[in-house]
């Protein structure tokens, strides 16, 4: 299959207008990138402005191509009568294998002193020796050597690429302990509670609301060799404050490391319904998915939950904490 490709740098106002054109056109889907977030107290945040928006045309019938871009031509005309938009530029995009062609995307990386996130086709042929290569997110101590992480990024969520899991995977590294007991609270592709266990944890719950994070997560376990270690439960808190019988004998909120990469509001409701009492004694709470602005929210729900930040790490505008109960 042969493509055209279309894409408009605009600002954010008129996107949504713009890929509701191109959407007419595009049986594939739009997209919209974008460089900025703004933080928004009731979500994860919104791009701002330039953006891209960027679709594909079938191209392979060129009578049905010239029709689709005549037409689409005269629609952004019209758009652009309301409302003055750029000329969109338009390239061609030979056939190609693009199951293969995004795994260029994607490389090892460092993270923190020890752990390593290597996508699982590039396991053979990346040595350990090679590894001081890579980007170190981020790293206060000579490398050890590393434990791997082995990711498919074909999967949905939680490849490791994103800034919020790598400072959850270096607040692991310095919270873990062997013999923990790990509560991870919307384990996307489980690679949270892979990491945890290969530094040395016990086992880990791994719970999500969406049933495909099962499939993914038993996946990546299977890729670890971890799969007796971890258990994947669909819901939330709930699954640990209650929880149901276990092949791991798993206790009820007795956990001395429990994480969660999501967003900032699903955090705040989670303190509030009690993600705490999930703690152990003297246990450590990983929170990210934080963006700067969002952070005092965040802390005021710790407070409130009884808790006390002990360790912020930041990347661009991503904060995770660590935070204690207070005793008294």
């Amino acid at each position: 299959m042969n493509w055209l490709e279309v894409s408009l740098v605009l600002n954010g106002e008129l996107a949504e207008a713009v890929a509701d054109v191109l959407a007419r056109y595009a049986s594939h889907g739009v997209a919209i990138e974008s460089t900025a977030i703004e933080s928004n107290p009731d979500d994860e945040g919104r791009p701002v402005g330039p953006v891209r928006v960027r679709a594909y045309l079938p191209a392979d019938d060129a009578s049905a191509l010239e029709s689709a871009h005549a037409k689409l031509e005269q629609d952004l005309f019209y758009l652009g009568m309301i409302q003055p938009i750029p000329q969109p530029e338009y390239t061609r995009v030979a056939d190609a294998d693009w199951a293969e062609l995004w795994k260029a995307n994607y490389k090892p990386v460092r993270v923190g002193n020890r752990l390593a996130i290597i996508p699982a086709w590039l396991d053979d042929s990346t040595p350990d020796t090679s590894l001081s290569e890579f980007p170190v997110v981020p790293s206060s101590s000579p490398l050890s050597p590393s434990i791997r992480l082995l990711m498919d990024p074909g999967m949905a969520f939680g490849t490791g690429a994103h800034p919020t899991t790598q400072l959850c995977l270096a607040l692991l590294e310095t919270h873990v302990r062997p013999g923990d007991k790990i509560f991870d609270v919307g384990c996307g592709s489980g690679i949270l509670s892979v990491a945890a266990v290969k530094l040395g944890a016990a086992f880990a719950l791994a719970v999500d609301i969406d049933p495909e994070a099962e499939c993914a997560t038993r996946e990546n376990a299977a890729l670890n060799g971890v799969s007796n270690k971890i258990e994947f439960r669909l819901g939330s808190i709930e699954t640990a404050l209650a929880p149901r019988d276990s092949n791991l004998q798993l206790p009820t909120s007795n956990f001395q490391v429990v994480v969660a990469n999501i967003l900032a509001r699903v955090i705040i409701n989670l303190l509030t319904e009690g993600l705490a009492r999930t703690l152990a004694p003297n246990g450590v709470l990983i929170l990210s998915g934080i963006l700067a602005e969002q952070e005092p929210s965040v802390v005021d729900a710790l407070r409130s939950a009884g808790c006390e930040v002990v360790e912020q790490r930041q990347s661009g505008d991503w904060i995770a904490l660590a935070a204690k109960l207070v005793t008294t």
